[in-house]
């Protein structure tokens, strides 16, 4: 058992599934030609947790794989990656077909989970008929791993079955029926998914929840309304939260701002923050506001920092510098001094100029992006003074890009900035020498990732 948990670790490790023979590790990468039937093989027994690191590892491999998913060492070798992502590149055989639909069937979770996942990876519509015919099988595992692969195959053919596993004894495969469908992103089904959001069990209810948010169905709006003010449960409470703000209906914002104000779960309130600062209304700064001057969780207030930057409104600017000034985080920091930059000031907070001595990297790079975007001369002194000192690249990219866009294109001052030993740096002088404007050479510095469902 341990050496078949420690063969699928292998699997995550190197972003894809491995083919073992009998025998040696050695043996299986140099001299043994894998297949199918040994990706399965090798997955019997294995615990839950590992099984699903190598099912996502799956996912990076193949067609969709490799980049920065693989490291240039791995604890397995280049040749059993490359045969595996030739595997998966290739067109399935019928005797493949036939093992992966044994997979699906299997007894074994974790046989059955790999079989599925790379069923929904190969892209062949050839496996919806019989997997249409498993999701009726008297096993529920099996009814849950077939229903699984036909949501990764995103097959439209399959959706009026999926809807009639709707009603599965399985709350496993309830849940997966209503995930499926709403990657198949079919909306005459919303209403069936609907039905879910009372269902006893709370992943059947976020995975209703969840599907109707990649439907974007809107006839839904005061129902997910009530899962996020009455559920029990605060990860449906969050979901819900994500779904509204995927469907941006201005009717979900009073229900947002109380629950942004309100609700127990950190979670929740930094997901309607997000979900907020996707409806652009101005009717949502006040809570916003207050979530940013006053909420305990540093991720509630930085999602309210994003969104209030998202919407553009410059009366924002005064609590966004205050934040930026007082915030005991930096993330926060960071991107209150980022929404600073979107808000489009005509002069530059005294808090922003003075966060270019901030000690941490980030909130500096932001706020002389931010500086850059605004362009106040009165800025010019602050941000000659902060190239002086010992600053990252990013940060000097950024520091350069300030005093341009502020107005300071002296020859005494670019050729300075000339001497840099930054590449970046120097390009920036001689495009300023030369007269010539942006693009510049350096990245918008987008706030941290969004929250997800």
């Amino acid at each position: 058992m341990l050496r078949s948990s420690l063969l699928i670790m292998s699997v995550f490790v190197t972003g894809g599934a491995v083919r073992f023979a009998p025998g040696s590790v050695a043996t299986a990468m140099h001299h043994h030609t894998p297949d199918v039937r040994e990706v399965l093989g090798s997955a019997r027994g294995v615990a839950p947790v590992v099984c699903l690191l190598a099912g996502d590892g799956v996912a990076s491999t193949g067609r969709w794989g490799g980049g920065y998913w693989d490291a240039p060492a791995m604890a397995i070798g280049g040749e059993v990656r490359m045969r595996v992502r030739e595997m998966l590149r290739t067109r399935l055989t019928a005797e493949d077909e036939r093992a992966l639909l044994e997979g699906i069937a299997s007894d074994d979770a974790c046989v059955r989970h790999l079989a599925a996942t790379i069923v929904g990876r190969s892209d062949d519509k050839a496996f919806v008929a019989p997997l249409t015919t498993r999701s009726t099988s008297a096993s529920a595992g099996e009814r849950q791993a077939a229903v699984m692969a036909l949501g990764l195959l995103g097959a439209r053919d399959a959706v009026t079955p999926l809807l009639r596993v709707l009603r599965d004894p399985s709350p496993d495969v309830r849940a997966n029926g209503a995930w499926a469908l709403g990657r198949i992103g079919d909306k005459s089904a919303a209403r069936n998914v609907a039905t879910l959001l009372r269902d006893q069990y709370p992943d059947v209810r976020a995975a209703s929840v969840v599907a109707l948010g990649h439907m974007e169905a809107r006839d839904n709006v005061d129902e997910l309304l009530r899962v996020l003010r009455d559920d029990s449960s605060p990860e449906v409470r969050r979901v819900a939260a994500w779904a509204l703000g995927e469907m941006e209906s201005r009717a979900a914002i009073g229900g947002l701002t109380a629950a942004l104000r309100s609700d127990r779960s950190g979670d929740v309130r930094e997901m309607c923050a997000w979900a907020l600062g996707q409806m652009h209304s101005r009717e949502a700064i006040e809570g916003l506001t207050t979530a940013l001057r006053g909420d305990d969780s540093p991720d509630v207030r930085e999602t309210a920092a994003w969104a209030l930057g998202e919407m553009n409104v410059r009366s924002s600017a005064e609590v966004l510098a205050e934040v930026l000034a007082h915030d005991r985080e930096s993330e926060v920091r960071a991107t209150a001094a980022w929404a600073l930059g979107q808000v489009h000031s005509e002069k530059a907070p005294a808090s922003l100029i003075a966060a270019l001595k901030d000690s941490d990297d980030d909130v500096r790079m932001k706020a002389a992006w931010a500086l850059s975007q605004i362009g106040d001369p009165a800025a010019v002194p602050a941000v000659t003074a902060a190239l002086k000192q010992d600053q990252p690249d990013g940060v000097r990219q950024a520091l350069v890009r300030a005093l341009l866009e502020s107005g300071e294109h002296s020859e005494e001052a670019l050729e300075g900035l000339l001497q840099s030993k930054d590449d970046k740096t120097r390009e920036l002088a001689v495009r300023a020498l030369s007269g010539r404007k942006g693009p510049w050479p350096w990245p918008w510095p987008w706030p941290r990732p969004r929250p997800t469902p």
